[in-house]
């Protein structure tokens, strides 16, 4: 394994073809104000057939989900006369050209054009008028027939007048509204995102990382010195969980707006993170989205430096297999976490109120009775399009918050087992650490996770990864939690985090109550829990609420229906298409949210998972 190890790690290295002559990319994105990315490659090519590809399986997007549908104005050339192109019958992401004789290169000419719908990653809304993401793989048609780490490509991007940019990608010339950067293979490009914007700043963290964050208005990016101080322990957790970096600097690209779907995306040397305009600068919003930043360094080394074997491909029309993601982002997904307490931007008691709303919401789903978690990361590409009606019965990709409490009970057990000499963090080290150095990938099997935790502490790791992954289950597992020092209870009073999540996700979360989930503002029934009162009266997602209790339905008052039932039923008149009906729920029990209560049988373990792993620097004076 270490020599096969090493083979795929020096192909999967960001190195051109020696004496390929590159592909040249200029992006117009002075028409992105509506949406619209207008791109001229020219193609070194031979006389006769040529293969070109549109990106299909988007890395870090787990799934074929290049959204080839806004694909418009594609045109082909040859010393200045128009070539014919064909679409692939099977494979659509696929066109063919015959190049004609004597022509060096071809010229293509595509336009993208960017929905306005808030759908997911790159398929969705990625501009205003005021800031764009431009992912290359949006607008880049490439020749088949080599590795996409063996094609150069030298890119240009032109900017609306008076916009600044910021990418990991590193610029050769720049001349007003005109960047020219330096030229890099296919995946470094892809892997490469450009944030765009006339209302964008730089946020030094120090020598090797940044933060650019670009925002709808001007006062999005007033953010209080305190949470710049944040990501910078952030920097300093980082270092010290994993031991080394893998990447030359490092980009946080922060988009700022309620018109881009919020989300991340990771990349080796940067990571796309979008969320709502004032995310950074109103508290409550803050606290939503304070995990994303750090999932997405996470990444960096879990994920992009040591990625799933199946994961790693020629090319990007190439099938990728996503049986690992319990580990590519349920891993990441818990270290997210904790390196987010770690360098404060959550306090103790707002991450255990993350992972209670985990472990709540993993308890709720009754699809674990018919679906392992294992399988819900290998049918990840059909899973991350799925709507949330019927969520907690389908399951969707549970591997992210599931995978928190999996590796809670992993990071649990090292510690006990050592009686507090080891932990998870010295198989980060171990696993994802070594020397400093520029970008590399080191691929892994199951094997390697599970020696790697031996070599740690011995125990049955295989065993307990096949219990937790491979068989359905009745309830979800609490012995991560139970083994923490903790327990999940159920209370009367919401979270500020889960305050903080309806908010920013704009919906009504009864789902441990009446069994619902509902849009505060349109009142559609997102989901409901099929055993849930709700499901039992009758009601079901995409059902609208119209009525409470007799009185037009407000968020409000569903609220205080709820709160009121250990004493007044509660009925719901719901619209079905063009029918009205009106549910009487048999439901008591009033308020019930998710929460951690601590479990004095045991240590408390969380605390210390949770404590900073490096001493603070005493603040600076006058530092609010």
């Amino acid at each position: 394994m270490k020599l096969f190890a090493c083979f795929v790690f020096a192909l999967a290295l960001p190195v051109s073809v020696k004496g390929a002559e590159p592909v040249t990319i200029t992006v117009d994105a002075a028409d992105v104000s509506r949406r619209i990315l207008h791109a001229h490659l020219t193609i070194p090519a031979n006389a006769g057939p040529l293969t070109l590809h549109y990106p299909k399986w988007i890395p870090g997007e787990h799934s074929p989900s290049g959204p080839i549908n806004n694909l418009a104005g594609l045109t082909v050339t040859a010393n200045g006369k128009s070539i014919q192109w064909q679409r692939d019958p099977i494979d659509l992401y696929t066109f063919k050209v015959e190049v004609p004789p004597g022509a060096r290169a071809i010229e293509v000419g595509l336009d993208y054009l960017a929905p306005v719908e808030l759908e997911r990653h790159s398929s969705g809304a990625t501009a205003t008028d005021h800031v764009a993401i431009v992912n290359w793989n949006l607008v880049v048609v490439y020749p088949g027939g080599a590795r996409a780490d063996e094609i150069p490509f030298r890119a240009t991007l032109k900017l609306p007048p008076g916009w600044s940019w910021g990418s990991a990608l590193a610029s050769s010339r720049s001349s007003g509204a005109t960047v020219e950067f330096k030229q890099v293979p296919l995946t470094t490009l892809i892997d490469s995102p450009v944030l765009i914007g006339d209302h964008l700043q730089h946020i030094a963290l120090d020598p090797l990382h940044e933060i650019v964050a670009a925002a709808d208005g001007e006062s999005a990016l007033d953010w209080p010195n305190s949470v710049i101080e944040h990501y910078k322990r952030l920097i300093v957790e980082a270092t010290a969980l994993f031991g080394a970096r893998h990447y030359d600097s490092y980009h946080f690209l922060v988009s700022l707006s309620d018109f881009i779907p919020p989300g991340g995306i990771e990349h080796h040397q940067s990571s796309d993170n979008r969320a709502p305009e004032r995310a950074f600068v109103d508290e409550e919003a803050r606290l939503a989205v304070a995990g994303l930043l750090p999932h997405e360094f996470a990444h960096s080394w879990n994920g992009k430096y040591r990625r799933p074997i199946g994961l790693i491909v020629s090319d990007y029309q190439q099938p990728m297999k996503d049986d690992l993601l319990w580990v590519y982002e349920g891993l990441t997904s818990y270290l997210g976490t904790i390196l987010a307490a770690r360098a404060g931007l959550w306090t103790p008691q707002e991450t255990r109120d993350v992972i209670a709303f985990y472990a709540g919401d993993m308890d709720a789903t009754q699809g674990r009775k018919w679906r392992p978690l294992a399988d819900t990361a290998v049918a990840a590409p059909s899973l991350y399009d799925a709507p949330l009606t019927w969520r907690h019965w389908r399951r969707g990709v549970d591997f992210y918050p599931e995978g928190v409490l999996l590796w809670l009970e992993i990071d649990g057990i090292l510690r006990k087992e050592s009686n507090g000499a080891r932990s998870l963090d010295d198989f980060c080290r171990k696993f994802h650490g070594g020397e400093n150095g520029p970008p590399a990938v080191v691929p892994y099997q199951l094997d390697d996770v599970v020696n790697t935790l031996n070599a740690i502490v011995p125990h049955d790791w295989r065993k307990l990864i096949a219990d937790r992954l491979d068989s359905p289950q009745t309830r979800l597992p609490m012995q991560s939690l139970e083994e923490a020092g903790w327990r999940l209870s159920y209370t009367d009073a919401r979270t500020p985090f889960q305050k903080a999540r309806e908010g920013r996700m704009k919906q009504i979360d009864l789902l441990h109550s009446i069994g619902v989930l509902a849009h505060a503002e349109s009142a559609d029934i997102l989901d409901v829990l099929p055993d849930g009162p709700a499901a039992r009266a009758g009601i079901g997602p995409g059902m609208k609420l119209i009525a409470v209790n007799g009185r037009k339905f407000t968020p409000e008052r569903l609220r205080e229906a709820v709160h009121l039932s250990k004493t007044t039923p509660v009925e719901l008149l719901v619209q079905n298409g063009d029918y009205m009906k009106t549910h009487k729920l048999d439901y008591k029990g009033g308020d019930r949210f998710p929460h951690l209560d601590r479990n004095g049988a045991k240590p408390d373990l969380l605390t210390s998972i949770l404590s900073p792993s490096v001493k603070r620097a005493e603040p600076v004076k006058g530092t609010p």
